[in-house]
């Protein structure tokens, strides 16, 4: 398997643009390389599964990659505090905290679909300041500091310039209240269907986010969604050029009833679509 990981771009530490803690990249991106083995070496392992809801799942390996990057990641920033998925108390950050999804995508994880990340956010004064999604079955990982740019195994990444709406590719996901909800999802899903190129969705919203920012999609979007399932890649589509906003327009800030991530060209567009 090729590595995930290539040398930071040089100067981007010193950049007077970049955010604070982006001197820590380089060991933070070590710390999930890491977690990013671990995930592989129970990849290839028998799942243990254990359930958290009707259909929300939760294996040995979150709860392991999670130990993992607490217990690593709490001497890189001094004080910071964690939000982690299978141990938050709390779902809005405060000061400086980690944000942090050990398995997104835990239900591809349990039946070995490979669209499985580790996602990680810095929160700092009120905002996501550095993210990063690791995809390690896919083999790659993305990266952005707030100022600095976004980065797919080194390489720079910018959203798509493609328009209007009817030649886009978006992707989205469902809520685990699908049973719930599956009217209004349908709803919407029936307009993108018609009013796209095509939907996909990859059951894991780090992933879809990250896809946005390397151009591969054109627009995400999903509701009922927790910081910790988007604030790296938040930060990654607007390092890439795009626009991350709610359903409505209005700023995302994980309070919204959904994101809408995209390129900035079919933002409006897709407003529309999501409109109810």
């Amino acid at each position: 398997m090729p590595s995930t990981f290539s040398p930071v771009p040089s100067g981007l530490a010193a950049s007077p643009f970049a955010a604070p803690f982006a001197a820590q990249l380089p060991r933070i991106l070590e710390i999930i390389r890491e977690s990013g083995a671990l995930v592989m070496d129970h990849w290839r392992k028998p799942r243990n599964i254990r359930l958290k809801g009707r259909i929300d799942l939760v294996t040995e390996t979150d709860l392991a990659v999670e130990a993992f990057l607490k217990d690593r990641l709490k001497d890189v920033v001094p004080g910071a505090t964690f939000m982690a998925e299978e141990s938050a108390t709390s779902r809005t950050p405060q000061g400086t905290c980690w944000i942090i999804d050990p398995i997104d995508g835990t239900t591809n994880f349990a039946h070995s679909l490979p669209f499985v990340a580790t996602s990680v956010g810095l929160w700092h004064e009120g905002r996501v300041v550095l993210g990063v999604v690791n995809a390690p079955v896919l083999g790659e990982c993305f990266w952005a500091v707030r100022g600095g740019g976004a980065f797919c195994n080194g390489e720079p990444l910018r959203v798509s310039d493609r328009e209007p709406l009817e030649q886009a590719v978006v992707a989205t996901g469902f809520p685990y209240t699908i049973s719930e909800d599956v009217d209004t999802v349908l709803a919407r899903l029936r307009k993108a269907l018609v009013t796209t190129r095509g939907v996909r969705r990859c059951g894991a919203a780090a992933i879809d986010l990250a896809f946005v920012a390397s151009g591969r999609f054109d627009a995400f979007y999903e509701a009922d969604l927790k910081p910790w399932d988007t604030a790296a890649g938040w930060l990654l589509v607007e390092e890439a050029g795009g626009c991350v906003t709610g359903f409505d327009g209005a700023p995302y800030d994980f309070t919204n009833e959904g994101i809408l991530a995209s390129n900035g060209r079919v933002h409006e567009a897709m407003r529309a679509v999501l409109a109810l």
